[in-house]
């Protein structure tokens, strides 16, 4: 089972596939945003296909996929969380998760064109497992309890700007990756049960391999992370964390950082596939 928002930007239908079916969620809800989760939307929506309430949507494979989950209350991310990745960066192994932020305004469908700020120079790709909070949560007392509150899993591409986050004084991380554009998200929240320890996670630029890890390389697991988080801050219904991206970005060196024209592809082993245009700003 997968959530999804289908149609023009500012006017999505919250929809959901099962198969290949796909069913419009408007006789459920208004939207798939923090509300829905906070008053047990999923649930709701089950209890709905359950009983054979839900209409099929007509026309859903012609709609442009917008962003999963509309206007989260935080967009939390997490930095150098992968082993190898952390070493491409010339960076030890964190001790504990690296936070940081990037705007909701950022975010766009999963197909949506990456826009380039003006004078770009440095803008990279980032694949990620991204965790969309389901339930309130403040100091969890373990990670076992971390299933409890994680609603499903979605993609992410974490787009950076490399002169703005490590290029200013001390460092800007949030300011790097909060362009208009700079988080696709999607194409769909998955609700079924995912073995996130072990997905495998891949990119692409105009075709040619780029990212090619698995979620066994995170140095903070999945659990771990959302528990941990769960103590620094109050995760509220539909949020969503980024968890992290594996080697394999321009930042290595091995690769050229983004430019106008470039076609940037993500896919994640039983969550989707994202296939952005790169355009100049």
């Amino acid at each position: 089972m997968e959530l999804l928002r289908l149609g023009p930007l500012g006017a999505e239908i919250p929809a959901l596939r099962v198969a290949d079916e796909v069913y419009d969620l408007r006789t459920v809800t208004d939207d798939i945003d923090p509300g829905f989760f906070a008053a047990d939307g999923v649930d709701r929506v089950r209890e709905a296909l359950d009983a054979g309430r839900l209409d099929v949507l007509d026309g859903a494979d012609g709609l442009r996929v917008g962003v999963p989950v509309a206007r989260p209350g935080a967009v939390l991310c997490i930095g150098q969380n992968y082993a190898a990745h952390a070493a491409e960066s010339g960076s030890e192994p964190p001790r504990e998760p690296i936070l940081f932020f990037k705007a909701r305004s950022c975010l766009v469908g999963a197909n949506d064109d990456v826009v380039l700020p003006p004078a770009s120079t440095q803008s990279d790709w980032e694949a990620e497992l991204v965790v969309v909070i389901g339930a309130r949560a403040s100091r969890l007392d373990s990670p076992a309890e971390a299933a409890g509150v994680i609603a499903g899993y979605t993609v992410g591409n974490d787009v950076s700007e490399r002169s703005w986050q490590l290029g200013k004084d001390g460092g800007q991380w949030s300011q790097g990756k909060s362009f208009a554009t700079f988080g696709p998200l999607g194409p769909s929240i998955v609700l079924d049960p995912v073995d996130h320890g072990s997905l495998a996670i891949r990119s692409w630029v105009n075709g040619e391999p780029r990212q090619d890890s698995n979620t066994k390389d995170m140095i903070f697991g999945v659990d771990h992370l959302v528990w941990w988080l769960s103590h620094v801050l109050v995760l509220e219904p539909g949020d969503v964390v980024f968890t992290g991206t594996p080697e394999g970005v321009a930042l290595s060196g091995r690769y050229p950082y983004l430019r106008d024209g470039d076609v940037v592809e993500i896919s994640i082993d039983g969550l989707g596939r994202q296939r952005q245009s790169v355009t100049a700003g």
